[in-house]
């Protein structure tokens, strides 16, 4: 069981039968009457966002859901292929599950799958991913990467990244997935 006390960003839970995550919340203790905890958060089925009002102390309990590796196969317009690592078995997840992850997709990459009693709800993606830059404008001559001047560049995957002066296509670069920002250069 979870209660209000615990609950952090990011904390999962279950509330009127689906997992829901918590995105913000906060401890209100008025002058008046019994304190009570205001929350932001995600129905990680259905992806909307709610705000609810709980009395401090009130208990949820756990959604139990469970990570599993999967490899990314391939897509068939809005169906989404993943295969477990393990047993070898196909798992297919639409487009709106994995919204949040589309422009890192690549054929082969492993990524973590979240499941709900015994059903793929949404993935994500490595931290970071070593992604191949396939078009980028040239540095402009006199411009130099120490005044950490960036410029826009395409990956393989789609994904519209700012890099420094000094990458060139072709090459591969080290990304945050989290915040789809540059790392480093990587070589390969």
């Amino acid at each position: 069981m979870i209660s209000t006390s615990e609950f952090r960003k990011g904390a999962k839970i279950l509330f009127k039968d689906a997992p829901y995550m918590v995105l913000d919340y906060v401890h209100v203790k008025p002058g008046k009457g019994g304190a009570f905890v205001k929350t932001k958060l995600k129905n990680l089925i259905t992806g909307v966002i709610n705000e609810e009002t709980f009395r401090s102390g009130e208990k949820f309990p756990d959604p139990g859901l469970q990570y599993r590796e999967m490899q990314y196969l391939y897509n068939d317009g809005d169906i989404y292929h993943f295969m477990d690592q393990r047993n070898y078995e196909q798992v297919e997840l639409k487009a709106t599950q994995i919204s949040e992850i589309m422009e890192y997709l690549k054929e082969q990459e492993v990524y973590t799958l979240l499941y709900f009693d015994e059903r793929p709800i949404s993935a994500a993606a490595p931290m970071f991913m070593e992604l191949e830059v396939k078009e980028t404008p040239p540095g402009v001559r006199g411009d130099t990467a120490q005044g950490g001047a960036t410029k826009p560049a395409k990956l393989e995957t789609g994904a519209m990244v700012q890099v420094p002066l000094f990458v060139q296509e072709g090459e591969f670069v080290k990304i945050d997935t989290r915040d789809g920002k540059y790392i480093e250069r990587v070589k390969k």
